[in-house]
């Protein structure tokens, strides 16, 4: 008769519980992946890997390699199940870092990313198994979603088989629908996060089969979500767009541009150029009002790195063209069309930035500790987009044969450049009124309010967009009081100069005893008066003296030995060593 274990039963009964979302979360997010660092988070699994495989002693062998299997006999505690799972996030992480090199992964690369795959859903799949025996119900579940998940991604990069890749998305949607309906506040919030991570790559799923009308914008909106669950979804869509641009651009033969038409005949300037125009729609959209500054600040960005690729393309062939004078005069007019553009861009950009600096000029300090715009700093904005200007309008009239279009252009930069030193003169008598200085404040906004009232005018008879107007008419109200303001403040001061000139000399010591007799804070708690100068004049807070002065303090007394001079001290000298004198010292 055979006796068992009573505490077997016990020990092969005991489910293990994980919270799966919400450990890979926290790793994924502390380790790497919240800035999209796959590498990183590949060499956290790994240092990982390797503690467990310690802690359990689970290592194989020190000389030769002999792998160890898990099996459900070897699970005994909940360490060997984060073996597995560590290991599949291993190969999915590097193989997301193969996805993301600059150049995207060539064909040996691809091959070895989908190999990284393979050996994810490989390792998932076991830790889904291992769960469903060794796991409570809800892990068992949680391990089904992600190795559903894993399989998703695999057939997802394969571009094949995509009604089992959307299978496999529904049903882990559908385990964190449910699991998103129970537990706490953090594990429902992880749920429906990962929810809405993978309703992206079902609607593709869809569109990819034919049960989905999706347009390109409404994909490019998609990829704007946030998640590691969707770098993988938006890397595809790069490849399908820049797919979709590259069949677009062989009917896009020419460039137009203030009247002229340039023949585009390479293809990569073609796909750039397309690139940057479809970036540009997002700006002037009927959209483009609804997007944050960062957003719209990030596509410009997008915008620049575009036109400069196409430059670069233009100049390569330029290069090459040889001697061919007809290539050449065609490609330089390209070179110069897409730099114009660039030029007009730029413009944007910076007056993007004016506007944010104007709405934090007002502004105080919130609880965010939010920097405050200084004058300075919008001046050096005009300044930028006068240069701006100046460059712009130096590239448009250096043709020979110039087309109407191109004048109407360099007039409506002159006129954009009035207006720029308008604001420049004005946001410059700021900075000179905080500093205290009045007079030159005065008349540096007498000289915006003239400036804007020339420019004004000019766009008056121009006709040209009624908000630069209505802006104008702002500026020169806001001169005109500004300016008065500064007059009055001005003559207050000379007034009240003799008076404070009277108490300074009243104040004034010939002995130099009384030298300072403003006290410090320190001195009069009792009275309530500030002791930090006024914001407009500068000037030295009077808090506590530094560096203090210096203090009597008492230490140990100094010590004279006066008997040492009183004290005869016996003859040494027959004890001295004698010199030799005579002839026998000399030899």
């Amino acid at each position: 008769m055979e006796i068992d274990n009573p505490n077997s039963n016990n020990i092969s009964d005991h489910k293990f519980s994980i919270n799966v979302l919400q450990l890979l979360k926290s790793a994924q997010m502390q380790h790497g992946l919240r800035h999209g660092d796959y590498t990183r988070y590949r060499r956290y699994c790994t240092a990982r890997l390797r503690r467990l495989y310690k802690s359990l002693k689970f290592t194989h062998g020190r000389g030769k390699y002999t792998r160890k299997a898990i099996t459900e006999s070897t699970v005994t505690e909940v360490r060997f199940l984060h073996l597995v799972l560590y290991t599949a996030e291993r190969a999915w992480s590097h193989a997301m870092e193969k996805r993301q090199l600059p150049d995207g992964p060539n064909s040996r690369q691809r091959i070895y990313l989908i190999g990284r795959l393979r050996k994810a859903v490989k390792w998932a799949t076991l830790f889904a198994q291992l769960c469903a025996i060794k796991g409570d119900s809800r892990t068992s579940l949680e391990a089904e979603a992600y190795a559903s998940y894993m399989k998703g991604n695999l057939l997802f990069e394969q571009d094949q088989n995509w009604d089992t890749a959307l299978m496999n998305f529904k049903s882990a949607r559908a385990v964190y629908e449910e699991l998103g309906k129970y537990g706490d506040l953090e594990n429902q919030v992880l749920c429906r996060e990962r929810v809405e991570e993978l309703e992206p790559s079902i609607r593709y799923c869809l569109h990819k089969i034919g049960e989905s009308n999706l347009q390109a914008s409404e994909l490019l909106q998609i990829g704007e979500m946030e998640g590691p669950a969707l770098d993988l979804f938006k890397a595809k869509l790069e490849a399908v767009m820049a797919e979709a641009r590259s069949q677009q651009a062989a009917s896009m033969t020419e460039f137009h541009w203030l009247g002229h038409r340039f023949p585009i005949s390479n293809a990569k300037t073609r796909v750039a150029i397309l690139k940057a125009q479809e970036l540009e729609k997002d700006l002037h959209g009927p959209a483009a009002d609804s997007l944050p500054a960062e957003k719209r600040l990030a596509i410009f960005d997008k915008i620049f790195t575009a036109y400069h690729e196409a430059r670069s393309c233009i100049r390569s062939d330029l290069v090459s063209a040889g001697n061919a004078e007809n290539v050449k005069d065609d490609l330089n007019g390209l070179d110069k069309a897409v730099s114009a553009v660039l030029g007009q861009r730029t413009i944007e950009r910076n007056q993007l930035l004016v506007t944010v600096a104007k709405s934090k000029l007002t502004r105080r300090r919130d609880d965010k500790n939010e920097k405050v715009t200084k004058p300075e700093e919008l001046v050096r904005l005009f300044d930028l987009l006068l240069q701006n200007t100046s460059d712009l309008s130096d590239l448009v009239s250096s043709g020979r044969d110039r087309k109407p279009e191109e004048l109407a252009f360099s007039e409506e930069c002159a006129l954009k450049s009035l207006s720029f030193r308008a604001e420049r003169c004005f946001y410059l008598a700021k900075s000179y009124s905080l500093a205290g200085k009045r007079a030159e404040a005065y008349a540096l906004y007498c000289r915006a309010r003239s400036l804007a009232e020339d420019a004004l005018q000019k766009f008056r008879t121009s006709n040209e967009n009624d908000q630069i107007i209505k802006e104008l008419k702002t500026l020169c109200d806001e001169c005109r009081s500004n300016s008065c303001i500064e007059h009055a403040t001005g003559i207050m001061e000379e007034v009240k100069a003799p008076e404070n000139l009277s108490k300074r000399v009243s104040n004034l010591s010939l002995t130099g005893a009384d030298k300072k007799l403003e006290k410090f804070l320190l001195e009069k708690l009792d009275s309530y008066e500030s002791a930090v100068s006024d914001s407009n004049v500068k000037g030295v807070s009077r808090i506590e003296v530094f560096p203090p002065t210096f203090q009597a303090i008492p230490r140990n007394p100094i010590v004279l030995d006066l008997a040492y001079n009183f004290i005869e001290f016996p003859s040494l000298e027959s004890r001295m060593k004698k010199e030799k004198k005579g002839f026998l010292r000399l030899w």
